[in-house]
This record gives C-alpha cells, sequence and structure tokens, in this order.
C-alpha cells in the first residue's frame, strides 16, 4: 500500500508523538509499504526552546515532507496550516496516489486529512492522542465540531485504551463502538535494563518527557521535597514549564539533588532510564504513555497517577504504584518507600518488564496498524460532512499554540 502519515510534531522535537511516529514508520518500510510522511514543525527561536524544532529529519525508506507551522506561529492561526497540509496531500497524491491517509492527532493534522480525504476519494485514519483527546474541543467552538467531525466521520478512529476512550465520549460524545482500542508500543530491542544497583548507590529518581505542569512536573519536584534518605533525581527533557520547575527546585533548596540534563536526543534515552532506578510520572492524563511504556522496558520500578492512559498498563502494587492526580503528598510516600525498600523496586520493575516485553511489543502493534489499513482500504473516502468551520478568536490556544 501506498500510506501518506500526517504527523504533528516528529524529530528533533521530542515528545510522544515523534516516538511513536518513528516507530510506526519503521514498521511500515520492513512490512514494504511505501511511506511517504508529511510532519509540521516548529521554525521559530520560542518554538524550538519549547518543543525542540525545526524541519523534519530523512528516515530510511521513507519520502519526508516538513511543513513549517506558520499560521500558528502567526498568531495561532491554524485554518491556514490546515489548508496547507490538505493541499499538500492533494498535489502529492496527484503525482502518484495514496492508498490510505493515516493522520496521528485529532486536530490539526487528523482534520486536514478528513478534509482531503473527502476531497481525493480516500480512506482516513485517524489516531487520537493524549492531547487533542483532553482539551482540544473544550478550547473552543471551533475546534469542537473539528473533533467532532473528524471523530465521526473518519474510517477509524484509533486510540489507546479504555479510559482514554470513556475520556472522550464523556467529553465529546462520541459512540464508543467508533473506536478502535490499538495500545501503545515500546521498541523492546532498544530499551532494556542497566546493571543491578551497587549496594552503597543512593536511588535515582528520573522525570522524563515533557517539561510540562499538566505532566506533574511541579508536583514532582514538590513531592522530592519531602523525601529523606540517600535519593538524587533528574529532570530529563524540555518543555514550556523549564523555567518553573528549575525555579521550583532553587526556591525548595534541591540544587544539590535534583539535576536538568535538558533536550535529549531519542538515541541516547535508553541509556538515561539504564542510569536511574525509580521513573515517576506524577501526570494529569495521557492517551497512552510512551514514557510509562520506555521506563517498563527499562526495568524501572515505577510511581505514577490514577490518571486517563495511565491506568490501561499499570496496576497498583502489581506492577507501578499509583496515586491521585495533584496528591503531592502520596506521590512523595510512594516515592520513599521505593527509595527505602530495594526489594520492592525490584519486583515491581520485574513484573512490568514482563508485562512489556509480551504485550506492549512494535512487532505486535503494528501488525495491528496494518491489518486496519488493509480493513479500511477498500470502503472509500469518509462519511460526507460540512468541512466548514466557524471561526472562534476567544479559543485559548490562538494565544498559546505551542500548548495544543
Amino acid at each position: 500500500m501506498r500510506i501518506c502519515f500526517v504527523s504533528r510534531r516528529f524529530f528533533p522535537a521530542i515528545s510522544g508523538m515523534s516516538i511513536y511516529a518513528i516507530n510506526l514508520l519503521r514498521q511500515l518500510v520492513e512490512r514494504g509499504h511505501d511511506v511517504t510522511m508529511i510532519s509540521q514543525y516548529r521554525g521559530d527561536a520560542f518554538g524550538r526552546g519549547v518543543y525542540g524544532g525545526g524541519p523534519p529529519p530523512d528516515v530510511p525508506g521513507v519520502t519526508v515532507i516538513g511543513l513549517e507551522q506558520v499560521g500558528e506561529q502567526d498568531g495561532g492561526a491554524f485554518e491556514r496550516d490546515v489548508a496547507t497540509m490538505a493541499d499538500t496531500i492533494a498535489r502529492l497524491h496527484t503525482e502518484q496516489p495514496f492508498d490510505i491517509l493515516h493522520a496521528q492527532y485529532g486536530y490539526p493534522t487528523g482534520w486536514a486529512a478528513l478534509i482531503a480525504g473527502q476531497r481525493l476519494g480516500l480512506p482516513v485514519v485517524v489516531s487520537i492522542q493524549g492531547g487533542d483527546g483532553h482539551w482540544v474541543g473544550s478550547c473552543c467552538e471551533t475546534h469542537r465540531l473539528a473533533m467532532v467531525r473528524v471523530l465521526d466521520n473518519a474510517n477509524a478512529v484509533l486510540i489507546g485504551g479504555d479510559s482514554f476512550a470513556r475520556e472522550v465520549h464523556e467529553r465529546l460524545g462520541t459512540r464508543l463502538t467508533r473506536f478502535t482500542f490499538v495500545p501503545g508500543a515500546v521498541d523492546t530491542d532498544r530499551f532494556g535494563p542497566g546493571e543491578p544497583q551497587a549496594l552503597n548507590q543512593p536511588a535515582r529518581i528520573l522525570y522524563h518527557g515533557r517539561v510540562d505542569r499538566r505532566k506533574g512536573v511541579l508536583d514532582f519536584v514538590a513531592a522530592c521535597s519531602l523525601l529523606t534518605g540517600r535519593w538524587r533525581a533528574t529532570i530529563s527533557g524540555i518543555g514550556p514549564d523549564l523555567q518553573a520547575a528549575q525555579d521550583s527546585v532553587d526556591a525548595a533548596g534541591l540544587g544539590g539533588r535534583i539535576s536538568f540534563s535538558g533536550y535529549a536526543d531519542y538515541a541516547d534515552v535508553p541509556g538515561i532510564y539504564r542510569d536511574h532506578h525509580i521513573f515517576a510520572s506524577p501526570t494529569y492524563g495521557e492517551g497512552f504513555s510512551n514514557t510509562i511504556l520506555e521506563a517498563m522496558a527499562s526495568g524501572l520500578a515505577i510511581v505514577s497517577c490514577r490518571a486517563v492512559g495511565v491506568t490501561d498498563c499499570l496496576r497498583d502494587r502489581e506492577n507501578g504504584l499509583l496515586v491521585e492526580p495533584a496528591d503531592v503528598s502520596a506521590q512523595a510516600a510512594a516515592l520513599q518507600r521505593l527509595v527505602d525498600d530495594r526489594a520492592e523496586r525490584a519486583r515491581l520493575a520485574a513484573a512490568a518488564l514482563s508485562e512489556c516485553r509480551t504485550t506492549y511489543s512494535w512487532d505486535v502493534v503494528g501488525k495491528m496498524i496494518v491489518d486496519i489499513y488493509r480493513h479500511v482500504a477498500a470502503s472509500g473516502p469518509p462519511r460526507r460532512f460540512d468541512p466548514d468551520l466557524p471561526i472562534d478568536r476567544g479559543c485559548r490556544f490562538r494565544a498559546e499554540p505551542h500548548l495544543l
């Protein structure tokens, strides 16, 4: 099949979307498909500073097209970028026809793919991921209607798990039968356990991913301020709340305990996990967390939250410890338990590692997605829908489009 994959963020931006995309692209190429990726990217200094940015790199076996988010960078004008994406898909289809359009994220990429699919008569698959499932559509009528039309009319809507599907159903009214469950996955050849911890070594705690209060990074710093004993922590990554996190560490007097390692190339990430023993993900909600899966595959004991997208892969005291989101004292208690109890760390880490290897392999998930492509390939374009949207200038994401 000839597949057009439309990504909202790709490397050099580091995000769960980038990691999901590169692994899926590799699977599709290995299975003999002809793949073109269209990826949006931030080209401005602010966008590069928040997430990383710049044109996407080459991917072996994939035709890569980078589209700068000029509309977003100019006052949050998402509509301009949607039109550019749809026109680019149409131009490439004219040169060499596609069989499937697959968009990562419901808006703006899913909306652009849906418009192109209707225009060109092509089936459309949309993967709903964390951010657009949690809050896009709660921001304004423009984006609510766009999300509803994507969810109701795409040929297939992929989502990570039951808890996330139910949140989208409750928020936007989408029938649960519209969703096809495809869990997150991790490259278990790339991510694996490090050497056993030396007896005299302090427990090393890792927060890795987007440095964003919505991911709980400020709660993590507050929880660390309550810990005792021998421990050190690393906050790895960049994001919109990097400065706020650094200020919180300074205010708590934890500069000697918590270090910031900054932007991490994906090639270096497995080593970062292997250098730690405990993974903290105090998130308020996920689609299906790539970082949690990476921590599971790396043999780390995990502390996270009873949040959407987390409870689909972690169970309290079975393969991790779960507390309520924003409950800093409970997070501190769970972290303290793992700092103090090496045997408990080892037990939880072993359970998580075993489950990850059998359930969340990219070989398994890649086959699921290709089977979905085959199923929808003969089904024709999306159901007819109105491509026109009202323009709500009051949307909060127009002022801060990088948060969408």
